[in-house]
């Protein structure tokens, strides 16, 4: 294995990819242009309920590109999706909506569905809503049990509203309700995390929030870092990404995720504001990797 494969190992690096077209028709070239080590994709419209079937020749191309091109790939589930709602339609339809990202993220090789903690709405209890999350999502994990299937990855949010989970303490009582499942994992937004609360610009910063990520979901759980700056301050509760560096964060902080033996192994891709040929992704995976092999 060549130095620059040793360091891709450690953490690869890419971005979400824009699949309007097909998989593997954009998806691909999109990703090759950027210089991504590992991709991130919608299957669905993420700001709707649709639940398309795919094209099975865009799965098997892109599946096939992945393979040979080494990239890890995962599924971002819909923003609508919310296992703590108080609303019988939302509830049901959150059911949907993942068991198809699981479902067709089994078909095209991913790795990972990343899936929002959701919300406890319309004034109920935590615990409550825990419950029901429990009782929703239980059956979902029970389908992927095959050895190609997907992990669920939970992604915390940025604090707004009864967030279910947004600091990494808070991952806690998640795993817990879902009984440590083993194909349960953590996706950690740097952005959501740092809008939270976490610091990771202050010293010790981002020290202090992976060991806390450990003690709440036991080790090995990290699977994906959604690496994304900050436009607003540390315990905003506002999920505004900016490029790396050039936000509140700072690429120090992403130095340090980077080499931090926590994150051995962890892919990292980028959700920042690019144009549409992804000239800033290409220029943030860049300095990422710049980042990880210094």
């Amino acid at each position: 294995m060549t130095t620059n494969e040793t360091q891709a190992a450690r953490n690869p690096v890419g971005s979400h990819v824009p699949v309007a077209g097909g998989l593997a028709a954009t998806g691909i070239s999109y990703a090759d242009r950027i210089g991504a080590e590992a991709v991130q994709v919608f299957v669905a419209n993420p700001r709707g309920w649709a639940t398309p079937t795919g094209n099975p020749e865009q799965d098997t191309a892109f599946r096939a590109a992945c393979a040979e091109r080494g990239l890890p790939v995962y599924v971002h589930a819909p923003y609508l999706i919310n296992f703590g709602s108080h609303t019988e339609e939302t509830a049901r339809k959150s059911v949907l909506s993942l068991r198809h990202s699981l479902r067709r993220g089994r078909a095209i090789g991913a790795l990972g569905v990343v899936v929002h903690t959701g919300a406890a709405t319309g004034g109920r209890e935590r615990a409550v809503a825990l419950a029901q999350a429990r009782s929703l999502m239980m059956p979902l994990l029970e389908e992927v049990r095959h050895e190609d299937g997907p992990q669920l990855l939970l992604e915390p949010t940025a604090g707004q509203g009864a967030s279910l989970c947004s600091q990494a303490h808070e991952l806690a009582a998640y795993f817990e309700v879902l009984e440590h499942h083993p194909k349960l994992g953590v996706c950690l937004d740097t952005c959501h995390v740092f809008a939270a609360g976490h610091d990771l610009a202050a010293p010790g910063g981002v020290e202090r929030t992976l060991r806390e990520l450990v003690a709440a979901t036991g080790p090995g759980r990290l699977r994906l870092i959604h690496a994304n700056d900050s436009k607003d301050v540390s315990g905003a509760h506002k999920d505004r990404h900016a490029n790396i560096g050039s936000g509140h964060i700072g690429q120090d902080p992403f130095a340090q995720l980077l080499a931090h033996p926590l994150t051995d192994g962890v892919p990292l891709v980028v959700e920042t504001p690019s144009d549409k040929k992804g000239t800033e992704h290409a220029a943030d995976v860049a300095l990422l990797k710049k980042l990880r092999d210094a």
